[in-house]
C-alpha cells in the first residue's frame, strides 16, 4: 500500500458504524445513511492515496492495491448492507446463495484512480427474488457513490457457456477475485473455470488476443505518435495485460516474475518489464488525477501537468516535458519490443504443425549455414559459434532483407543481449561499414532494417551519437513524430520515390532519381540531418560537426563527407528560402543561388527536403509547398546554369506582359496597352498569367461602373497549388491589406501568400492564396458565402477586430506550447524592400493584427508569405515606408518592432480569455 491501510480504509469502523446505523433507521433512509457514510469515507480515502501519491509519484504499484483496497471496502461494505441488513435471511435455502466477484482490471488488482468496478454476481441456479433485491440495493448504493460500475449476474453454467463463445468475456473470468458471499460457491467456480474453460482452445485464445492487439494499434496508432493513449496504444499498459493474459491462460502463473522461472523471460527482460509497467501505470494514475476524471489520452496540455507531477525539470535545450516524453517512448519502445518477443515465443509453442501437403509444395526459403528457418521466421542455429564474429550482429539483417524472412524471438534476443560487443574497432571495421551502408543502399527495404536496428538498441550501438535522439520528443503541434522515428519515416519516402512509388505525386524528385544521385550521400545526410537535436545549440550547426565526425566512419570519401555536412548545416534552407520568402524575388534566386553553389548541391538538397517535409507527419505536404519547391528549384538550376540575366526585373516584365498579350485575343489593342502601361514593374514579376488576366478583366470591369466605392472580389480555386486565389480590386486608401487580412479571418481561410500592389491611376490589386482548415482549397459550394462575408466585411457592415474576439481562441490542448516571438529586419534579401520576418505563436486572427499594426504606422506591405509549423507561425512582410524607402535606421525598426510585439500581445490575451 502507498500508505497506512486503515488510513484509507477502515472496515471494523466501518462495519460497527453501519451496525449502529442499522439500529437508527430503516429501509430507504439506512440506505441513504450508508450512502453518506461510505461517499464521506470515499472521498477521505481518495485524498490519503493521492496525497500520499504526491510525496511518492513513481509510486504506482501501490497506487492501484491502494484503489483496489479502497474499492473493496466500499463493495464489501455495500454487499453486508444489502444483504445482512436490508434484506436479511432467517434460513436460506441452497439457491439463495450469492458471491462477489471482481473481474477485469479490478480482478487483477490494478485500478487507477477513476477506474470502472467490474463485478460479477454469482448464484448457483437462476436467480431468485432474494438475490434479485440484494443484487439491486448493492448496486443503488454504488452508483450513489458515483463508481462507474460495470456488472452481470450469472450461474456457474451462464460463466462456462458465455466464456466458450466469447474470448472477451473469457478474458474477463480469467482475472476473477472473490471479494464476499458465499465462499464454497466462489471455490466451485474457480475450479469449473480451470478444467471446462482455461483447460481447452490455447491456440484460439492466443490468435484471438493477438488479433485484439493488431486491431488495438490500427485503432490508436503507432507507439510514436506525439499525443499516445496510455492505455491503448502500442507499447501501453493493454499491451502488457495482453502478454499476462495468454501467460496467465497457458502457465496459470499468477504474476508476470513466474515466467523467468519457466524460462520465457530472462532476468533482465523482466527488469525492464518491470520498470516500464511501473513507469505506464504512474503516467496513467497522474493522468486520471490531472484531469479529475478517467482520461487515457496523453494530450499535449496534459503532458505538461503529468511531467510537472512526476518531477520532471527543464534542462538545457529541453523543456521538463521533453524529458518526460522521452521516458514515455522509451519505456513504450520497451513494451512493444518485450511482448514482441514473447507474444511470437508462445505464439511459436502454440503453432500447429502444416498440412502435408501445404509442407512438400511451399517452397522452402533458402538461407545461408549459420541460418535455420522456424515459424517462417529467420533463427540462429548455433549462438556461441554466432557470436564468435561480432559482424554477425550485423549480417543476420543482411540476411533477413535477402530472405525477406522476419527474425526469429530467439535472434532479436540474442542481438539485443550482445550489443556490448559493438565496440570502436567494430565501428571503425571497413567490413562493418561495408555491411551497414549496404543494408541502407542494396536491398530496397532500408525502412525496414532502420526501424528494427533501432527498436533492438543496435542503429545507437553501431552509431553512439544517435542514441540521444532515440525516442526524443519534440513537443509542437508540428511534428508527429518522435525525432528517431521521423529520421526513419525521411528514409522510407526516399526509398518509396526510388521505387517508382511517388511518380504522380513527385515528378521532379522522381526525375532526379532516375537522372541518378549519389545515393550513399544523400541516405547518410537522411540518417544524420536532425541528430543534433536536443541542445542548446541550433541542431544544424551541431548536427554537421557530427556529421563530419559520423560520416568517415561510415565509409565515406573526404569529398562525400564535405557533401554530407553541407546537406545536415543546410537542410532546412530550402524549405525556408520557399516557404518564408518571396521565390517571384530575384535576390532570392540569386541568395540561394550563392549558397548551393553547384546543380549536384541542389538536386541532393530538394531531396532531402522533400523527404524530411513529408516525414514530419501524415499531412505536413501539400501541392503549396510542391509547387513553391519545384520553381525555386527550376529557377535556381537556371541560375546556376546561365546566369542571372534572365531573373532581372526588366526581362521578367517583359515576358509577362507578353503572356498577358496572348491570354488577352480580344482585347483591343489600345485597351491592353493601357492595361500593361497602368502597373508598376514588381506587379509583373509576382503573379501568373491567369492572375493578370483576372485583374486586367476585373481593373475594365470597376473603370466601367465608374464608382469611386466600388469593388470586386473574385474566388478561384488553384488546385496546382492546394489553395483557393483571392482576387480584389478597389479604389486605393490607407489599411485595405489589413482589412482583406481581417475578412478572410473572420471566413476561417488561412492566408499561406499574399501579394498587394498598387497601379498608377490609384487602384489596389491584391492576391491573397487561402486554404481551408484542412489546408485544402475551399469548396466550390462554399465560395459564394464567403465571398459575401469578405464584401460585407470590406464594407464596413462587419467589423472584423469585434467579430474576430469570439473567434479568435487558442484550444485548452494548445495552451501548453510556449512560442517566443522573434521579429528580424532583413535589407539583404530583397533589392526594394525591408523583410520583417516575424516568427510568434499562430491563431486565427494574427494576420489581422500585424497588418493592423503595421498600416498604423504607415507601413506600406508589398507583399506577405506565411510559413505555418503547426502552432509556430512565421509571417514575412515586404515593405517600405511611405516615401518608399527601405527601413534602414535602428530607432525606426526598434519603434515598429515594438508595435508590432503590442499587436501580437494584446492579441494572444483576446485569444485566452
Amino acid at each position: 500500500m502507498i500508505c497506512d491501510p486503515n488510513a484509507i480504509f477502515d472496515p471494523e469502523a466501518m462495519r460497527g458504524q453501519v451496525l449502529a446505523l442499522a439500529q437508527e433507521r430503516q429501509g430507504a433512509e439506512f440506505r441513504a445513511a450508508v450512502v453518506a457514510l461510505l461517499r464521506a469515507a470515499n472521498k477521505d480515502g481518495r485524498e490519503v492515496i493521492a496525497d500520499a501519491f504526491s510525496l511518492r509519484p513513481f509510486a504506482a504499484r501501490e497506487l492501484a492495491r491502494s484503489y483496489t483496497y479502497l474499492t473493496d471496502g466500499l463493495v464489501t461494505t455495500a454487499l453486508m448492507a444489502a444483504s445482512e441488513i436490508l434484506h436479511p435471511l432467517a434460513t436460506p435455502t441452497t439457491g439463495e446463495r450469492i458471491s462477489v466477484f471482481a473481474v477485469g482490471g479490478y480482478g487483477r488488482g490494478e485500478m487507477a484512480p477513476f477506474s470502472d468496478v467490474d463485478l460479477l454476481f454469482l448464484t448457483p441456479y437462476k436467480i431468485t427474488a432474494w438475490a434479485e433485491s440484494v443484487i439491486e440495493s448493492m448496486l443503488y448504493i454504488l452508483w450513489d457513490l458515483r463508481l462507474k460500475v460495470g456488472h452481470s449476474s450469472r450461474t456457474i453454467k451462464d460463466c462456462i457457456r458465455l466464456g466458450g463463445e466469447d474470448f472477451t468475456i473469457r478474458t474477463a473470468m480469467l482475472e476473477h477475485r472473490f471479494l464476499a458471499g458465499d465462499t464454497p460457491l466462489a471455490e466451485e467456480l474457480s475450479a469449473r473455470l480451470a478444467s471446462d474453460l482455461f483447460a481447452k482452445d490455447a491456440k484460439e485464445f492466443v490468435d484471438a488476443k493477438l488479433a485484439e492487439r493488431d486491431s488495438r494499434h490500427e485503432k490508436y496508432g503507432q507507439r510514436y505518435v506525439v499525443e499516445p493513449n496510455v492505455k491503448e496504444g502500442k507499447g501501453g499498459l493493454r499491451d502488457l495485460q495482453s502478454l499476462f493474459w495468454i501467460a496467465k491462460y497457458l502457465y496459470q502463473v499468477q504474476d508476470v516474475a513466474e515466467l523467468v522461472s519457466l524460462g520465457l523471460f530472462r532476468p533482465e527482460e523482466f527488469d525492464f518489464f518491470s520498470k516500464a509497467e511501473n513507469f505506464l501505470w504512474a503516467v496513467r494514475a497522474h493522468l486520471h488525477l490531472s484531469a479529475g476524471r478517467a482520461n487515457e489520452q496523453l494530450t499535449f496540455d496534459m503532458q505538461v501537468q503529468v511531467a510537472e507531477r512526476m518531477g520532471y525539470e527543464d534542462t538545457s535545450g529541453r523543456r521538463a516535458v521533453e524529458v518526460f516524453m522521452q521516458d514515455y517512448f522509451r519505456h513504450a519502445t520497451q513494451v512493444g519490443d518485450v511482448t514482441r518477443i514473447l507474444l511470437s515465443k508462445l505464439e511459436a509453442g502454440q503453432l500447429k504443425n502444416e498440412p502435408l501437403m501445404e509442407r512438400i509444395f511451399r517452397r522452402k526459403r533458402r538461407v545461408k549455414p549459420e541460418y535455420t528457418v522456424t515459424h517462417n521466421r529467420l533463427e540462429i542455429k548455433d549462438p556461441q559459434k554466432f557470436l564468435t564474429d561480432k559482424l554477425n550482429l550485423l549480417r543476420i539483417f543482411e540476411e533477413a532483407l535477402r530472405t525477406g524472412l522476419l527474425l526469429h524471438p530467439d535472434s532479436m534476443r540474442l542481438v539485443r543481449a550482445n550489443l556490448h560487443l559493438i565496440d570502436d574497432e567494430m565501428r571503425n571495421d571497413a567490413d562493418a561499414q561495408r555491411i551497414f551502408l549496404d543494408l541502407l543502399l542494396k536491398h530496397g527495404n532500408p525502412e525496414r532494417v532502420l526501424r528494427r536496428m533501432n527498436e533492438l538498441g543496435l542503429l545507437s550501438a553501431f552509431i553512439p551519437e544517435f542514441e540521444p535522439i532515440v525516442a526524443m520528443m519534440q513537443f509542437n503541434m508540428y511534428h508527429s513524430y518522435t525525432v528517431d522515428e521521423h529520421t526513419i519515416q525521411v528514409v522510407s519516402n526516399f526509398s518509396a520515390i526510388e521505387r517508382g512509388e511517388l511518380e504522380e505525386e513527385l515528378p521532379l524528385s522522381s526525375a532526379l532519381i532516375r537522372k541518378g544521385v549519389n545515393r550513399k550521400v544523400l541516405i547518410v545526410a537522411m540518417l544524420l540531418h536532425d541528430i543534433g537535436k536536443g541542445r542548446p545549440q541550433d541542431h544544424s550547426i551541431l548536427g554537421a560537426q557530427i556529421a563530419r565526425k559520423v560520416a568517415p566512419r561510415l565509409g565515406l570519401n573526404k569529398s562525400e563527407v564535405e557533401t554530407v555536412e553541407w546537406l545536415v548545416r543546410y537542410h532546412l534552407l530550402m524549405s525556408d528560402m520557399a516557404q518564408k520568402r518571396d521565390i517571384a524575388d530575384p535576390r532570392t534566386v540569386r541568395d540561394f543561388a550563392k549558397a548551393v553553389q553547384t546543380v549536384k548541391r541542389l538536386d541532393l538538397l530538394l531531396l532531402l527536403t522533400v523527404c524530411d517535409i513529408r516525414g514530419v507527419g501524415p499531412n505536413t505536404w501539400n501541392n503549396w509547398k510542391a509547387v513553391l519547391l519545384r520553381a525555386l528549384h527550376s529557377q535556381t538550376r537556371e541560375a546556376l546554369e546561365n546566369g542571372m540575366e534572365a531573373f532581372n526585373r526588366e526581362h521578367r516584365g517583359t515576358e509577362a506582359k507578353k503572356r498577358l498579350r496572348k491570354a488577352l485575343p480580344d482585347w483591343d489593342k489600345g485597351d491592353v496597352k493601357r492595361e500593361t502601361a497602368r502597373h508598376y514593374a514588381p506587379y509583373w514579376q509576382g503573379l501568373h498569367v491567369t492572375a493578370h488576366v483576372d485583374f486586367a478583366e476585373m481593373l475594365r470591369e470597376l473603370d466601367a461602373l465608374d464608382d469611386p466605392s466600388a469593388m470586386l472580389v473574385r474566388l478561384h480555386p488553384d488546385e496546382d497549388r492546394d489553395a483557393t486565389r483571392a482576387c480584389f480590386v478597389m479604389p486605393d486608401h490607407p489599411g485595405i491589406f489589413a482589412r482583406i487580412a481581417g475578412a478572410l479571418a473572420l471566413v476561417g481561410a488561412n492566408v499561406v501568400d499574399a501579394r498587394s500592389y498598387t497601379t498608377k491611376d490609384g487602384f489596389v490589386t491584391d492576391a491573397f492564396w487561402v486554404q481551408d482548415a484542412d489546408g485544402h482549397p475551399f469548396e466550390a459550394a462554399r465560395l459564394p458565402r464567403l465571398r459575401s462575408m469578405i464584401e460585407k466585411t470590406l464594407r464596413g457592415e462587419v467589423i472584423a477586430s469585434d467579430a474576430l474576439k469570439s473567434r479568435d481562441k487558442i484550444k485548452k490542448r494548445e495552451r501548453a506550447f510556449r512560442v517566443p516571438t522573434h521579429i528580424t529586419f532583413d535589407n539583404d534579401g530583397s533589392d526594394i524592400y525591408t523583410i520583417i520576418e516575424v516568427d510568434t505563436r499562430d491563431r486565427p486572427g494574427l494576420l489581422y493584427d500585424l497588418a493592423r499594426a503595421l498600416a498604423a504606422a504607415n507601413v506600406y506591405i508589398a507583399n506577405a508569405v506565411i510559413a505555418t509549423y503547426g502552432e509556430q507561425v512565421v509571417d514575412s512582410f515586404y515593405v517600405k515606408d511611405m516615401f518608399g524607402l527601405k527601413y534602414h535606421s535602428a530607432a525606426k525598426q526598434q519603434s515598429l518592432e515594438r508595435k508590432i510585439r503590442e499587436a501580437i500581445t494584446a492579441g494572444a490575451e483576446r485569444a485566452d480569455t
